[in-house]
Order: structure tokens, then sequence, then C-alpha cells
């Protein structure tokens, strides 16, 4: 899978559908055909940045 913000494969499950992006620091889910991306503030809490069509993310090993 890539990262739909920086497109980097450097990318973690979290949760279900819930995935981390350790190139960009951005935490995003996946939910039928969206894609929501977030920014992790200093508390903890999500911030939305963006959505994303399911077709922006590319799925699979990585291999």
């Amino acid at each position: 899978m890539r990262c739909p913000s920086c497109t980097s494969r450097d990318v973690g499950k979290i949760g279900a559908n819930q995935y981390y992006c350790w190139n960009c620091f951005a935490e995003f889910n996946v939910s039928g055909d969206e894609v929501r991306i977030y920014e992790v503030a200093e508390d903890g809490s999500l911030i939305v940045v963006d959505q994303a069509n399911h077709a922006d993310v590319e799925f699979g090993t990585g291999a």
C-alpha cells in the first residue's frame, strides 16, 4: 500500500482500515470508496487534512 498523501510505501496498519505513514507522519483510513487523511496533533487528536478517492490508494504487500 502507498500513502495517499506522499506515495511512500512506508505504511503500517494501526487498526481496522486505519494506517500510518512513517514518511509524512499522516494517518489515514479507508472506508468504502473514500480515503480520509489526518494530521496527528500534539495532543494526539486527529485533524482532517484531505479526502481522496479509493482509486488513489495502491493496495498490496509492498514487495
